[in-house]
């Protein structure tokens, strides 16, 4: 949640720099937000394609190319896998 907060925080920040310099936002703030969801859904295209081009089918290609985590990161009320877990292999350094 921490990281959210930061986030938001430095977003503010940055709004309240363009207003006293009297600068628009570089984009209105749902085509950013588009945008970026473009950037990250672009960025799983080619392991996604490499690992369905492998024989996987779209599901197992998702699980195997770790699509979820590098979309969502570590959602809000999530521990970490502990290191003694069998899933440690799934988090992200």
């Amino acid at each position: 949640m921490r990281m959210y907060l930061l986030s938001a925080g430095a977003g503010l920040l940055v709004g309240v720099v363009y207003s006293l310099l009297q600068v628009r936002s570089p984009a209105p703030p749902l085509v950013a937000l588009v945008g970026l969801l473009g950037i990250l859904v672009g960025e799983q295209i080619v392991p996604l394609g490499k690992q369905m081009i492998a024989g996987l089918s779209p599901a197992a290609a998702w699980a195997e190319a770790k699509c979820a985590p590098h979309l969502f990161g570590a959602l809000p009320g999530r521990r970490a896998p502990s290191d003694d877990s069998p899933s440690h292999e799934n988090a992200r350094p």
